[in-house]
């Protein structure tokens, strides 16, 4: 495993990042009178750029030092940065499985990055005979998996990641946002074991805090210390730093809503099995279901037309919607529409 910092671009390298006026002092009980701010109102105040309070109670959850913890505007916040630390426009490459998650495609396109995508196998898990001699390749910065997969739902098998992990020397980047319905253990507890891992996680998903927009990445220290270099020095607001905060204070909540979902994931399936156009449920181990079937795009256009929106995903893998989990009225009214299709 090469050191971290030779994977780095040099121009972070050498960058001397933003100091704002909460880095250089981060008490409460003060005058101040050095940002510039609006002594008056309840959100006058710029937040904790470094969201000490929220990573500390992350820290507790998650046990993992909190200087292993990154904090961003969603996870597509930590991608690009991790683009913009490791990769150079023009030069580099990232190495991904598709179908997946289409931020990282977009990311590269933006950053000017060449992304090399690998077709999943039959079952959407990496291809038994992956040609490692790719990742040899010293153009090639980072691999990105996601797993639980986006669209597909599924897992990718553990081992395969983990020679991934130990043959290849850049960054592997395992896309963790739908973990909390999974039945896999996080990569979380081999971030001792491999410098080179970064984890994402968020509080979209099983914490139904899409709109606050706080993703989480963990990773060795060092990589962290790059992320917060180049990050914008007030990423995450004040409002949604304490929305976070305020989740964690209801983790058994959210641990039953968490087994609500996935009770209802399987009983959907058990249901989508007795309409007569399904073809195909894939497995999931997220809060959603790749559905194959028969006339996809009438059967979208006409979900659409009861007011039910489901996302058509045959562009990326034929004939399939992708159903997010409802609620159990919501997912009832799915069924009743699909029925009478």
């Amino acid at each position: 495993m090469n050191d971290i910092k030779y994977l780095v671009r040099k121009n972070i390298l050498s960058l001397v990042p933003y100091s704002s006026a909460r880095d250089e002092f981060n008490g409460r009980d003060a005058i101040f009178l050095d940002a510039n701010e609006n002594p008056y109102g309840m959100l006058n105040r710029y937040p904790d750029p470094l969201q000490k309070d929220l990573k500390k109670e992350i820290s507790k959850l998650k046990e993992v030092p909190e200087e292993n913890i990154f904090l961003g505007n969603g996870s597509d916040e930590a991608i690009d940065l991790l683009y913009r630390v490791f990769c150079s426009p023009g030069r580099d490459q990232v190495l991904t499985f598709s179908p997946t998650y289409g931020m990282y495609g977009v990311s590269s396109a933006i950053n000017d990055v060449e992304m090399i995508t690998i077709p999943l196998d039959d079952i959407f898990d990496i291809p038994e005979k992956f040609d490692f001699e790719i990742t040899g390749n010293i153009s090639l910065k980072m691999i990105i998996l996601c797993s639980p997969n986006n669209p597909t739902g599924n897992t990718l098998t553990k081992g395969k990641i983990i020679s991934i992990l130990e043959k290849f020397s850049g960054i592997v980047v395992i896309d963790e946002a739908y973990i909390d319905f999974s039945s896999q253990l996080s990569f979380i507890k081999l971030l001792d074991k491999y410098p080179n891992l970064v984890v994402l996680q968020t509080f979209s998903k099983a914490w139904g805090l899409a709109a606050a927009r706080v993703g989480m990445a963990f990773a060795s220290g060092e990589i962290i210390s790059f992320m917060n270099k180049v990050k914008y020095p007030y990423n995450i607001s004040a409002i949604n730093q304490l929305a976070a905060l305020n989740a964690l204070k209801e983790k058994e909540k959210v641990r039953d809503i968490i087994a609500g979902l996935i009770a209802q994931r399987d009983e959907l399936t058990c249901k989508l099995k007795n309409i007569k156009y399904v073809k195909r449920i894939f497995s999931s181990e997220a809060n959603f279901l790749l559905v194959k079937v028969i006339d996809v795009n009438r059967i979208y256009e006409e979900l659409v037309r009861r007011r039910i929106i489901v996302r058509n995903r045959s562009s990326v893998v034929r004939d399939c919607l992708r159903i997010t989990i409802g609620t159990k009225e919501e997912n009832e009214k799915l069924i009743e529409a699909l029925q009478n299709i």
